[in-house]
């Protein structure tokens, strides 16, 4: 691994259009980029990390606000690494994130039992899939932290994420965006709350016909706003209290969405 690289990638079970107005509030300079039929890789530009918190703590928040944000059944990995370790953190919806980490000369320093909680949670076989994971667990003196997660990402290949050519752990945040750029990767920006509340009300309303279309899906836009206000300011504080940015933005993504779900019911509610 390049003793300099700090950087991560977000790996989204969720198609661009799903993922780019939540991505917006995380307040973080982005590349949005199509990763398979099904996936969706952004690429962040690293400043988060760069005043000195660590940068896993900054993706991990950021993982559980898009899980829960993008929609349920829409996992968002994180892999992550710096000069001292490499590792992964796996959200998806209200569940407690599950994560893995080696150092950076490949050593593994997690729990096995995380990466069978990974596979179950991603659809992975639980056979074959687990037996091909199994090897990132182990001892490999040949094997760095940065092979770890390009180890991981090929594995992912059997549940449909294509990451463009280039686009691979390890490399630095500015490597990643070149990469990125080239393959025509759309830009996310934080333009304001004016704007930010405009688009993720088209992404709510977009999320509240599919739920009139889904009669099967017991739960309702008014659970899951509630849900994501009464996780996401507790964690706003808990994040500033801590001086954990990633975790207080994740928290603010979280409340504000609810809120909106929220207010967009009780309108659509009314109208009819």
């Amino acid at each position: 691994m390049n003793a300099t690289a700090v950087g991560a990638l977000l790996l989204c079970r969720a198609e661009s259009s799903a993922v780019r107005s939540p991505a917006q509030l995380l307040r973080e300079p982005q590349l949005l980029v199509p990763a398979g039929a099904e996936w969706s890789a952004l690429v962040p530009e690293g400043a988060a990390w760069q005043d000195g918190e660590p940068v896993d703590r900054v993706v991990a928040g950021w993982a559980v606000a898009l899980a829960v944000a993008v929609g349920l059944g829409r996992p968002v990995l994180a892999l992550w690494w710096d000069t001292e370790r490499a590792g992964f953190t796996l959200a998806s919806g209200f569940r407690r994130p599950v994560g893995y980490v080696w150092l950076a000369d490949g050593t593994p320093v997690g729990e096995d039992e995380a990466i069978t909680t990974f596979a179950a949670r991603l659809g992975l076989d639980p056979v074959m899939d687990v037996q091909a994971l199994a090897p990132l667990t182990r001892e490999n003196r040949d094997v760095d932290g940065a092979d770890r997660l390009r180890g991981l990402v090929a594995v992912l290949s059997r549940a449909g994420l294509e990451l463009p050519p280039g686009l691979v752990p390890g490399r630095t945040p500015a490597r990643l965006h070149a990469v990125a750029a080239a393959r025509g990767a759309q830009t996310v920006e934080w333009a304001g709350w004016r704007d930010a509340v405009r688009t993720e009300l088209h992404a709510v309303e977009e999320s509240f016909d599919h739920w009139l279309r889904e009669p099967r899906d017991r739960t309702t836009p008014k659970v899951l706003g509630a849900a994501q206000i009464a996780v996401g300011v507790p964690l706003t504080v808990w994040g500033l209290r801590r001086g954990a940015g990633g975790w207080a933005v994740a928290g603010a993504v979280l409340a504000a969405q609810g809120a909106l779900l929220l207010a967009y019911e009780r309108s659509r509610t009314r109208s009819v």
